[in-house]
């Protein structure tokens, strides 16, 4: 008997790692990627919208989107599991660097302070949809300009939330975590699990 599927709407290879670590059955389902974003699951900030309430927002609209895919594509209907991660520094949202300048500003200015990690999923299958919410507290020690031009050098930067990733050499850089180490990666696989419990998928 095969195992239940879902899909996985990230292109996300470290959600997709965590995902398999836990043995998760699933396919990737990609939308289009910028400058020509899909409407219906746009990633832009709306005014004066909280952090909070951002990440929630575009979780579920990437898990309704990618559901609402499976018909246009005529794909076989499983539920549909997404994430969000951005950063939050006193109430700020602070998301991908748009070039190496951003990187270095963005990383000068966590160095030596604790932000907030928020990490939204979310999940469709055409009859409800679910998310839950990871808040987890990150300290960062000092960093010197030496230290962040060399990460940056590294092009890790690039692509994640706050311009680094806890998985890799920025994991250096962290002095204290509190709350989900997956959360803060990009997937709390704790609700993760609850999540999919709750649309009847075996965790």
């Amino acid at each position: 008997m095969l195992p239940p599927r879902i899909y996985l709407a990230s292109r996300s290879p470290r959600r997709r790692e965590l995902l398999h670590q836990i043995g998760i059955a699933f396919d990737t389902l990609l939308f289009r990627a910028p400058p020509r974003e899909d409407a219906d699951v746009n990633e832009d900030v709306l005014p004066g919208e909280e952090p909070v309430d951002y990440v929630v927002r575009v979780a579920r609209a990437k898990a309704q989107g990618g559901w609402t895919r499976l018909a246009w594509r005529s794909l076989v209907p499983h539920p549909v599991l997404s994430a969000d991660t951005t950063i939050d520094l006193d109430g700020e949202i602070i998301g991908k660097p748009v070039d190496t300048a951003d990187a270095a500003a963005i990383l000068h200015r966590l160095a030596g302070r604790t932000h907030r990690v928020l990490t939204a999923i979310a999940m469709a299958d055409g009859q409800r949809i679910e998310h839950l919410l990871s808040v987890s507290e990150v300290r960062f020690g000092e960093l010197s300009e030496e230290q962040i031009q060399r990460y940056i050098a590294t092009g890790e930067p690039m692509d994640k939330a706050g311009a680094y990733g806890i998985q890799g050499r920025a994991g250096a850089f962290v002095a204290e975590i509190r709350g989900s180490y997956t959360g803060i990666v990009g997937l709390p696989l704790h609700d993760t699990a609850q999540l999919l419990r709750s649309f009847d998928y075996p965790v």
